[in-house]
């Protein structure tokens, strides 16, 4: 190799070596000094992006646990109010059952009807009084508690009931939705003769379900549940499934079989059961139209969109079978004086007058263990869906822990190498530099 001093390749080999050195050093430094192996996306693009995104489950998560550990704040003052109406119950009945009796003068009787009244007012006082954050606990509607990981397939509604609670509604049996003698409404999706619909077939663009709900107080919520478009749930059975499971009326929505939703006449069709729990005022029932039309899996063949309102009249409605829209009849069990217990017309002024309250009394204390054994349930499934949060929440920190935390044992002995690195590189930049000089000589 000839001698020149127009390039000093050594020295620029060197130099890049030195500068690809002192980035890595820089890198290993970062890492050490903030805990993260991922400081930036050039360091590690999709485990960024995969960190991020279990960032935001983990929020989520820990705000749902939160959301869970709230409603059940919520529905713990609502138990302990009940308590306090199960006791002035039994006051109210001692005083029934001693008025009962015949014994007492009328300035006794008297005072025992003033007592009887006096926790008749006790328990409307109760009822209007019980707040949850500044908002009426027995209200005779529902509290949705959310929780979910921030995404539409985990996230899930807990729909609380609270009856309202007074002298003349006290406790609440509670009420099922019904279709027919059934508790449930199968759509049956299913072309006769063409095999069975399957969760992934295709719907009508947009497809709608519209429900509306005849709450307990007179007054109606309604709701249209749609897929695609600028929904998050795809056109298919299955993202139909998903966004009625996820519309917050407290409806459950499955993909089975007619067999197993209680429609004989379907069979082994299979379709969208819808179900859930309510409280009906006994008016006339509300309708759900359900309109899809499916593209048959097993066939490859459209099912005719007849678009046309096919009602059923019981759950076994053979009528449905093979249509693509329909009318489904959604009726609510009465509550009413069937459900809860009327005590604002009764009195002790007499002793038959005491006898009929007796009656009564005891079917409140019914009516309200019922509904304490409603509140004691969502408790414990409100507790569970905490803890559920909670554990998800730790194995969620834990990968993304995987992913994104320093290993120091290894950052540490690159941080070694990298140093030493730093001074033989510039070692040896001074020497490439010193070598070109030596051509100084020759001209000597």
């Amino acid at each position: 190799m000839a001698l020149g001093v127009l390039n000093n390749l050594s020295a620029i080999y060197a130099e890049n070596n030195l500068n690809n050195t002192s980035n890595n050093l820089q890198n290993v430094l970062r890492q050490l000094s903030s805990g993260s192996r991922i400081n930036s996306g050039a360091d590690d693009a999709a485990g960024l992006s995969l960190v991020n995104g279990l960032q935001a489950n983990t929020k989520a998560l820990s705000q749902s646990a939160t959301n869970a550990t709230e409603g059940v704040g919520l529905l713990q003052v609502a138990d302990g109010a009940l308590a306090q109406v199960t006791s002035l119950l039994n006051r109210a009945i001692t005083l029934a059952t001693e008025t009962s009796n015949g014994t007492l003068n009328s300035s006794q009787a008297a005072a025992a009807n003033q007592e009887y009244q006096s926790i008749l007012s006790e328990i409307n006082n109760i009822g209007s009084t019980t707040t949850y954050n500044q908002n009426q606990v027995f209200s005779g509607s529902t509290v949705s508690i959310y929780t979910g990981d921030s995404s539409n397939s985990g996230a899930s509604v807990d729909s609380l009931y609270f009856a309202t609670l007074s002298s003349a509604t006290v406790g609440d049996s509670g009420g099922t939705l019904s279709y027919g003698s059934g508790q449930s409404v199968f759509f049956d999706l299913s072309a006769t003769g063409s095999g069975n619909a399957a969760i992934t077939d295709s719907i009508t663009a947009g497809s709608t379900l519209d429900i509306t709900i005849l709450n307990a107080n007179g007054t109606t919520t309604s709701k249209t549940i749609s897929t695609g478009g600028s929904t998050p749930y795809s056109d298919t059975i299955g993202g139909m499934i998903q966004a009625i499971n996820n519309a917050g009326l407290g409806l459950t929505a499955t993909f089975t079989t007619g067999t197993a939703a209680g429609d004989a006449a379907a069979g082994a069709d299979t379709g969208i059961q819808v179900s859930g729990t309510f409280v009906g005022s006994g008016a006339a029932p509300t309708a759900a139209t359900f309109h899809v039309q499916v593209e048959n899996s097993a066939a490859a063949t459209a099912m005719k969109d007849t678009q046309a309102a096919v009602a059923q009249t019981a759950p076994q409605a053979a009528a449905n079978a093979g249509a693509s829209s329909g009318i489904a009849t959604i009726a609510y069990t009465s509550i009413g004086a069937a459900g809860r217990g009327d005590l604002s017309t009764t009195d002790l002024s007499t002793t038959s007058n005491a006898q009929a309250a007796l009656a009564k009394l005891n079917a409140a204390v019914t009516y309200v263990a019922s509904q304490d054994g409603y509140i004691g349930a969502q408790i414990n499934i409100l507790n569970a869906i905490s803890q559920v949060m909670t554990t998800q929440q730790e194995n969620i920190v834990s990968a993304q822990d995987a992913i994104q935390a320093t290993d120091y044992a290894a950052a540490t002995s690159n941080m070694s190498k990298f140093e030493v690195l730093s001074q033989t590189g510039i070692a040896a930049l001074a020497q490439a530099n010193s070598i070109e000089q030596e051509v100084t000589k020759l001209l000597q």
